[in-house]
């Protein structure tokens, strides 16, 4: 062509290899770009959840740690030890200048043992149930072995009560012992020899009925032999009542009485001649020798006849049949130095006569009086002797 401008060069178009290239590339970028949105995406849920775990733990939603053991009290540890867990009662002591460890009491059975503890300045007055009544010091709540043993969930605390040397001396205190023997059902009496022994049951009840009414308090054996050494305060208001030879006529007519007025009673028995238990939760045993209620050779017991040896042989296997040493009662009240000397070897603490008097403080602990009640005493006689 002439006179016209020169046509323009048409492009080269990319070939089919770079075109593949291209499109690789474009799929890689597509992938990597998926990729880097889903690890974003898991950074952000992360950090989300982070961020509530720690705002929840804020609150207190903190893990809960292992808890420790708390380690078992005196009483605790035991009442682990108890023969029979379902009557245990683990019995603590508190007050100023306790240091008893708990001893281990059975529920339904009279307090056993309670501690009789000593304090420099001061006398014993009991213990009680509460801090308030051990400072009141209100007889009737004063406890001690003439009751029962209650507890709750297992265990109670005792509290304890002083007094001064000089209050107590002060109050001279007389203890009277009862002594009975047989009972009849005879209004008129037994019609024998021995017709002063036996107590018509209607007067026993009533002088009874009287004990319990007017709430004496009812001391313990070892009680009393604290008392005469002046280490222990005992009530103007106290009474022991005992019996002698654990009749028939003591069994079936006086027990039952005594048990149903709740009144601790002592049953010196003749061992030789009675091996069986207590009747009565609330009738202690306690020796009247095993075999000397007999007469001697000069017509008296065979206690003031013996050597010592043989009267303490013959105590020692009394209180095998009895389980206790406490006290004896002389067979007949016959004694003198050799029994005495007989009583102590055996590892008795005390033996009642039947010579008429009160226990005192410092009272001879071999030769305790007692208050005779005889056939044709009424409760008014009683009343005069015991106050």
């Amino acid at each position: 062509m002439t006179g016209g401008s020169p046509a323009s060069p048409r492009p080269s178009r990319p070939s089919r290899a770079v075109i593949r290239r291209r499109r690789l590339v474009v799929g890689l970028i597509a992938v990597l770009a998926v990729a880097l949105v889903a690890v974003i995406a898991t950074i952000t849920v992360h950090a989300f959840l982070g961020g509530a775990q720690e705002k929840a733990s804020a609150v207190g939603t903190t893990s809960t740690p292992t808890p420790k053991s708390t380690p078992l009290t005196p009483a605790q540890q035991l009442l682990k030890t108890a023969a029979d867990p379902a009557t245990a009662c683990a019995v603590s002591f508190s007050g100023e200048g306790i240091d008893h460890a708990p001893m281990l009491q059975t529920v339904g059975v009279l307090f056993t043992g309670l501690p009789i503890p000593e304090r420099a300045g001061a006398v014993f007055a009991g213990w009680y149930p509460t801090p308030e009544a051990a400072q009141a010091q209100v007889q009737t709540d004063r406890v001690n072995g003439s009751q029962l043993t209650t507890c709750t969930d297992q265990q109670r605390t005792l509290y304890a009560a002083w007094t001064t040397p000089e209050q107590n001396t002060a109050t001279a205190v007389k203890i009277p012992i009862l002594m009975y023997h047989q009972f009849t059902t005879k209004p008129g009496g037994e019609d024998n020899w021995l017709r002063n022994n036996y107590v018509y049951i209607e007067d026993f009840k009533a002088q009874m009925d009287y004990v319990a009414s007017s709430k004496f308090y009812m001391p313990t054996w070892d009680e009393l032999n604290a008392f005469i050494d002046g280490k222990l305060f005992l009530p103007q208001h106290s009474l022991i009542i005992t019996d002698d030879d654990a009749d028939p006529t003591w069994l079936q007519l006086a027990v039952p009485v005594v048990t149903e007025r709740k009144l601790l009673t002592t049953s010196f028995v003749i061992t030789g001649e009675r091996k069986d238990g207590s009747p009565s939760p609330y009738v202690l045993q306690r020796s009247h020798t095993n075999d000397m209620h007999r007469a001697g050779d000069n017509g008296k017991g065979r206690m003031v006849n013996l050597p010592a040896d043989q009267v303490a042989a013959d105590l020692e296997e009394s209180a095998k049949v009895l389980g206790a040493k406490e006290v004896i009662a002389y067979p007949y009240g016959h004694y003198n130095a050799t029994a005495e000397e007989g009583v102590t070897k055996a590892g008795f603490l005390l033996a009642r006569t039947i010579d008429f008097g009160y226990v005192k403080i410092g009272t001879n602990k071999l030769q305790l009086p007692v208050v005779r009640i005889n056939y044709g005493d009424t409760v008014d006689g009683l009343k005069n002797n015991i106050g």
